[in-house]
């Protein structure tokens, strides 16, 4: 218990720490190669975030626990939106103004409902987990497409501007981009160790520990990096990078999931967890498109969706003790 409560502690941290050295290391590396600025912010930063989700569920269904793996998607989602949108919003009103954004988040809401609409016979099998990776590349090429017809879109013009004041060497970039991607790995894989002994010993659901420990801690690189940008009034960069996280997580991070093994749900997965995750989304869309010019997330917003997470995460842990 001690060994596996310690995995847990340490490996979250160096977790934290690798991905956002691999995401430095990527996003410098692909613009020293001249790399649009808008795929950068669209992909490679979005495929950054969600790194740690990705590796750790596709560890943990290599391992049995599948339950785990789709905790981590749809907990991270969720804790993308309440807690990372939600704190963000609190320090400093977030105003969407990127067309790419904005085009992006009806499609998010679209992804996020056919997921859950997968899972209403209570099973992710491998068909579902296909259809989701194969959305993923649609996903990608579109990327593609819109860096190429809109490069200068706002989003794609504050992540120029942070690769401009990056170190113009390419060598340490990518040694940050290989380095972090080893540790990330090696981190992800003591940290499902620790949370899966941690479940057995306290006779809780992978999937509880998945929505929970492993869901928010996966989802602090989003914190750190939105909270960075905000604070810098990047605020494409802030609420892009919670987007694209949360494609990346419902696509990605639950199609490699099933692919590697079908996953069979609990109902209450579905009503709590997959419904809260889908209100939550439409949630995210209507304060961001707004009614009237452009999207405002506001304090008094920020605080709700921050209330929603503290909730819900008391609701779950109050069920299993």
């Amino acid at each position: 218990m001690l060994w596996s409560t310690l995995a847990i502690i340490l490996g979250l941290p160096i977790l934290i720490w690798s991905a956002e050295r691999f995401i430095h290391g990527a996003s410098y590396t692909a613009g020293h190669f001249g790399i649009s600025p808008l795929f950068i912010g669209m992909f490679i930063i979005g495929f950054g975030t969600s790194a740690p989700e990705i590796i750790v569920s596709v560890f943990a269904a290599l391992q049995g626990n599948g339950g785990l793996a789709l905790g981590n998607a749809f907990g991270s989602n969720i804790t993308n939106i309440t807690l990372v949108v939600g704190v963000t919003a609190l320090l400093s009103p977030i105003v969407v103004k990127s067309d790419i954004v904005r085009k992006e988040l009806p499609i998010l809401l679209a992804v996020t409902f056919f997921a859950v609409w997968q899972i209403v016979d209570l099973k992710l099998s491998h068909d579902d987990a296909f259809a989701l990776l194969g959305l993923f590349v649609i996903l990608l090429s579109w990327t593609v497409w819109q860096s190429i017809k809109q490069p200068n879109d706002q989003l794609g013009e504050q992540v120029a501007d942070e690769v401009e004041q990056a170190d113009a060497k390419l060598l340490p970039h990518m040694l940050w981009l290989i380095g972090g991607l080893v540790v990330l790995i090696i981190s992800s894989r003591v940290l499902v160790w620790g949370a899966v002994e941690v479940a057995e010993y306290f006779q809780v659901s992978d999937v509880i520990i998945g929505l929970t420990i492993i869901g928010i801690g996966t989802s602090l690189p989003e914190l750190i990096s939105s909270i960075i940008a905000v604070r810098k009034n990047e605020h494409e960069l802030a609420i892009g990078n919670i987007v694209g996280s949360n494609l990346f997580n419902t696509l990605a991070v639950v199609g490699i999931a099933g692919v590697i093994q079908p996953v069979d749900i609990d109902s209450t997965f579905l009503y709590r967890d997959g419904l809260l995750m889908l209100g939550v989304t439409i949630a995210l869309l209507i304060f961001c498109l707004g009614i009237k010019g452009p999207g405002k997330i506001n304090r008094l917003e920020g605080l709700a969706l921050l209330l929603c997470f503290i909730g819900y995460n008391a609701y779950l842990v109050s069920t299993q003790f």
